[in-house]
């Protein structure tokens, strides 16, 4: 693993991972759960599990974890099948093994001094945020508030539910919640054009900044966003963080065939107080700076 770097040398397991279970959701969504304690035990919101997808496959897909649960030693993972590969990790079943390598890079950075946290995950990309959202429920005492808005224009993958929590600056009749969530007491709402029966008609990055814009600005000073899913989304994101002058923290879905630096497949171009430069996806993020990612148009 010397490709990654000192900062994540002996961070990364790699292990055969046992599948535990796999459910299927409409859409060609999966939520795969492995038996992984080696990533399980490090695993951070935002960081990602290189995983092979069936033997006979040399090329390991990046996947968002999802939840990690250190006890159990279990991992999960949400993905949508998209080529050949995931066809083939769709068909794994209980008892299999796959190899996993993980977790894998920087994830995000939760700021206490900015304790109202807004998560916004799009499509594939609501992964982290859950996983955001569960480790800053399980930091409440520090203060954190956080509020996940989760975007997706197929059914979603879980039975979402009317919410019982008031967030004050929601649209009328936006009450669809994330089930898990609902259950810890954690704020959530979604959003589609689909036409989804207690959703917000449009993008989640719209409502983001419905609610945005109903904030006083006390309570501004005391938001961050965080957030994953789609480029155009996360330049959308970048955008608000821009008008409502507040930071925000992206996870980039990137192509990647190493995982670890060595290839320097998956660069991005950020800015720098030194200028441009190229940063590795896989390592240097995936969680990086918005404004970074996306500055402002010339």
């Amino acid at each position: 693993m010397t490709a990654a770097g000192p900062a994540l040398r002996g961070t990364i397991a790699l292990e055969d991972a046992l599948v535990v279970a796999q459910a299927a959701w409409p859409g060609r969504q999966y939520v795969l759960h492995l038996q992984a304690p080696g990533c399980a035990a490090r695993a951070e919101a935002g960081q990602f599990a290189h995983l092979s997808c069936a033997a006979d496959l040399p090329m390991r897909r990046p996947l968002s974890i999802q939840r990690a649960d250190p006890s159990s030693g279990t991992i999960e993972i949400l993905y949508k099948v998209v080529g050949a590969g995931l066809e083939r990790l769709a068909a794994a079943r209980p008892g299999e093994r796959l190899s996993c390598l993980g977790p894998i890079g920087r994830g995000f950075v939760p700021d206490p001094a900015r304790p109202r946290a807004l998560l916004i995950g799009g499509g594939v990309g609501m992964p982290p945020v859950l996983f955001l959202a569960e480790t800053l429920h399980a930091r409440a005492a520090q203060g954190f508030r956080p509020l996940a808005l989760f975007g997706s224009e197929i059914p979603f993958p879980f039975r979402e539910r009317p919410s019982t929590l008031l967030v004050p600056g929601m649209p009328d009749g936006t009450i669809a919640a994330h089930p898990l969530l609902e259950g810890w007491g954690v704020a959530s709402r979604l959003a589609s054009g689909a036409g989804f029966a207690g959703c917000f008609h449009g993008h989640v990055t719209e409502l983001a900044r419905e609610w945005l814009r109903m904030q006083a600005p006390a309570a501004l000073a005391e938001v961050a966003v965080y957030a994953c899913g789609p480029t155009p989304m996360l330049a959308a994101c970048a955008r608000l963080a821009r008008e409502f002058r507040v930071p925000c923290q992206v996870s980039l879905e990137e192509f990647m065939a190493c995982a670890v630096g060595g290839c320097a497949g998956c660069t991005v171009e950020v800015a720098t107080p030194a200028g441009p430069a190229m940063k590795r996806v896989c390592v240097d993020g995936p969680v990086f700076d918005a404004i970074a990612v996306f500055p402002p148009a010339a």
